[in-house]
């Protein structure tokens, strides 16, 4: 926008009153420069608004498509960049080893390099820079492996297994410690352990208060939450906190629409909740008033996603429209 420069001076001409020795020909030229000014100062009002647009807050709008339609698959901010991780093409589950790069700011994917085996709904954490993938499955067995993946090198490594194999599991840094939550091993989890990168080593920690697979977990302060999730009963909305200090969990008011393998994140003190099965709902859980909101819907229902906050805004990547349903490569873009 090219810059316009109005002086003081210039705009006392028009908020200082003419004097009765002012001649009429002064007047009507001092008339009509306060009229210019006027309209210069209304143009520039108008292209600082074009530069600068308001945000429009709880609404969806959608980033470029994904290159391959995904479901199951992990999502992780590292840097400037949003990875995607493995998942399926399709409800056989057949793992990928491809990894998708979404860079916001342009609105662009591009190829990553690709996981050293194929993972099909594994978690993901970053932890001082370093992309950890842990757990999920492939076509024959649940998996316990950890890979690290350095962007300096490009390379993977592998890291101490996990103690229980699993998949459909949550992964939440704390303290630069992960923890690995819940799950799927013929059975729901309660499983809760924790891995220090620093020493290369897992612990384990209090269990949750129930067994669940598919849940929306998130770090909020000194906490985790984990909301949601499908038990053995089915999807019961169940929320619980968990204190990394005193290592125990605790019991929060469940959400009122119950919900499994949802997109979901933290933003500032409120857990963002959207999708699931057939569904479109996107709620908050606020936790310090420990209630949920009822927010805008989904455009399109959303299963099975991959998921991730950026810059404020959640981020939803493919999956599916149902169970069994057909598989998505959409890009859903929340902003609160």
């Amino acid at each position: 926008m090219r810059q316009i420069s109005i002086t003081t001076s210039t705009l006392s001409v028009c908020l200082v009153p003419a004097t009765r020795s002012q001649k009429i020909g002064a007047l009507k030229q001092i008339g009509l420069a306060c009229i210019a000014i006027w309209l210069l100062l209304n143009v520039v009002s108008s292209a600082f608004a074009q530069d600068h647009p308001a945000v429009s807050h709880n609404t969806w709008s959608n980033g470029a498509p994904m290159p391959k339609a995904v479901l199951g698959a992990a999502a992780v901010v590292l840097g400037n960049r949003i990875v995607v991780l493995g998942g399926a093409l399709d409800w056989n589950a057949t793992p990928l080893t491809e990894t998708l790069v979404y860079r916001p700011a342009s609105n662009t994917w591009s190829w990553g390099v690709p996981l050293p085996a194929p993972i099909f709904s594994p978690a993901a954490a970053i932890v001082n820079n370093i992309l950890y993938v842990i757990g999920g499955s492939n076509q024959s067995s649940f998996l316990n492996t950890v890979w690290a993946f350095d962007p300096q090198t490009e390379t993977w490594s592998a890291r101490s297994p996990m103690p229980t194999a699993r998949n459909s599991t949550a992964a939440v840094v704390e303290n630069n410690i992960i923890y690995v939550i819940g799950g799927w091993n013929d059975s729901r989890l309660n499983n809760v352990e924790s891995y220090d990168p620093a020493t290369d080593t897992w612990t384990e920690e209090a269990p949750l208060l129930t067994a669940k697979s598919n849940i929306v977990s998130a770090a909020m302060g000194d906490f985790i939450v984990a909301a949601d999730g499908y038990t053995d009963v089915g999807d019961n909305g169940d929320i619980e906190g968990y204190n990394p200090v005193s290592n125990a969990w605790q019991q929060g008011k469940p959400d009122p629409i119950p919900r499994d393998w949802a997109c979901g994140g933290s933003i500032g003190a409120q857990l963002y909740v959207a999708g699931g099965a057939t569904l479109k709902v996107t709620e908050s859980f606020n936790a310090r008033t420990y209630t949920w909101t009822r927010l805008a819907d989904l455009p399109q229902a959303t299963y099975a996603t991959g998921n991730a906050v950026y810059k404020g805004k959640l981020y939803c990547f493919g999956g599916a429209d149902d169970w069994m349903g057909k598989v998505l490569n959409n890009v859903q873009i929340y902003q609160p």
